[in-house]
């Protein structure tokens, strides 16, 4: 049995990912093909009652259990494959200590949900020495290394944008702290100047290669301690996830970066409006997917390119000819726009619901990436766990990387 209600740590952080690599190669033919591109899976021959019964559900149905697939009373091997991704991909709370009180000053200019990640991010930088000099990685306004640094340590926070550099600045000048808030890309050699073997390193939510550099350099430069929350693992520069532990670059699983989109398909803080908007533009991408397909005498997908929201306030049919035109397609004459904007919204539905099968794998791929990172610092020397920061309601990427010098 695997545990399930604890971070992992030390061993189990080698055996869980074994147990997540074995999972994920058996059951590619499940998770790599992807609905919106594909009038029909090929999974859905070996697994044809499930497939109707899917493709039979309405898109309301879909959405109930978008975040929660594993929730699905669906005919086999849903049920089988929705427990076992539940249980490999479980993971414990990090132990989280009070904060006390703070300054109002602390919470300017910071939307009320990023503070509750900030807040309970920061509750959990648990290590046994106490941290001497902090670094916050990618720090936007550095938010939180200015709550970290109330405590009177030093801060050092590196970001990319320079207005944000100076707002940040300012914001720990009026609070006193002794911090630093320097212009710096993460990615150019020079980087390096900054980082020294005393400092605890910090990454909230930075994107693909950026929190990789930082494991990367902080490890090498022998950074006493680290805490990151990774995101956005697509957002990388090679075609091909480059695994980072002796472990994943011993499996046979070789990633894309369109399959590490497969984590972050989750809108659990996206708005009403929001989602209102996304259904529309994908049900219009997926009806004029139909018509292209009609008119090319192809069953290919052809992907088109990102429109502005303000094509959805286009009459259906002008979208069509619109979008025909950048591909340089010849519509009919005569078409039934009404029929066929239906057909999209229909489509939409069943996309959405053969999705849930895909949607059982995002949680273990997510956790197969983390452990990657992890087990890379155990190489390099550090003591690691990984738990959980906050609710996933609070953000899905939930899952905090601490790591401390042996």
């Amino acid at each position: 049995m695997l545990p399930n209600d604890t971070p992992l740590t030390g061993s189990d952080l080698l055996q869980r990912f074994q147990a997540l690599d074995g999972f994920l190669l058996e059951h590619q033919a499940l998770w790599r093909p992807k609905p919106f591109t594909a009038l029909e899976l090929p999974w859905e021959r070996d697994h044809p009652e499930l497939a109707t019964w899917l493709r039979s559900r309405s898109l309301e149905d879909a959405e109930a259990v978008h975040n929660t697939p594993e929730q699905l009373g669906a005919p086999a091997p849903f049920p089988a494959l929705a427990s076992t991704a539940a249980r490999l991909a479980a993971v414990g709370e990090l132990p989280a200590r009070p904060l006390g009180k703070l300054p109002n000053l602390l919470t300017v200019d910071v939307p009320g949900r990023k503070w509750q990640q900030i807040e309970a991010f920061a509750s959990r930088l648990e290590f046994a020495e106490a941290p001497l000099q902090w670094l916050d990685w990618c720090a936007g306004k550095g938010h939180l290394g200015r709550l970290l640094a109330r405590d009177g340590k030093p801060l050092l926070s590196l970001e990319f944008d320079n207005t944000l550099v100076e707002e940040g600045q300012r914001l720990s000048d009026r609070l006193q702290l002794r911090a630093q808030h320097r212009q710096q890309d993460v990615l150019a050699p020079d980087v390096r100047e900054h980082l020294q073997a005393g400092y605890t390193a910090l990454a909230l939510h930075a994107c693909g290669d950026l929190h990789v550099r930082l494991l990367q350099l902080a490890s090498a430069h022998g950074c006493r301690q680290l805490a990151v929350a990774p995101c956005c693992y697509n957002r990388i520069d090679s075609k091909h996830y480059q695994p980072l532990s002796h472990a994943a670059q011993s499996s046979a699983l070789v990633l894309s970066r369109d399959d590490l989109r497969l984590p972050l398909a989750e809108t659990v803080t996206a708005g009403a409006r929001v989602r209102r908007q996304r259904d529309g533009s994908m049900a219009r991408r997926l009806a004029f997917d139909l018509l292209q397909r009609q008119i090319r005498g192809s069953s290919d997908y052809l992907p088109t390119p990102s429109v502005s929201p303000t094509w959805l306030d286009k009459p259906f049919a002008d979208y069509c000819r619109a979008l025909a035109a950048l591909k340089g397609l010849n519509l009919p004459a005569e078409m039934d726009w009404q029929a066929l904007e239906v057909q999209g919204w229909q489509r939409l539905a069943q996309v959405r619901n053969l999705e849930l099968v895909r949607g059982l794998f995002r949680r273990p791929m997510e956790l197969w990436l983390l452990l990657d990172r992890a087990l890379f610092l155990e190489e390099q020397g550090y003591r690691t766990t990984l738990g959980a920061f906050c609710a996933p309601r609070m953000t899905p990427r939930n899952l905090l990387l601490l790591a401390e010098r042996t």
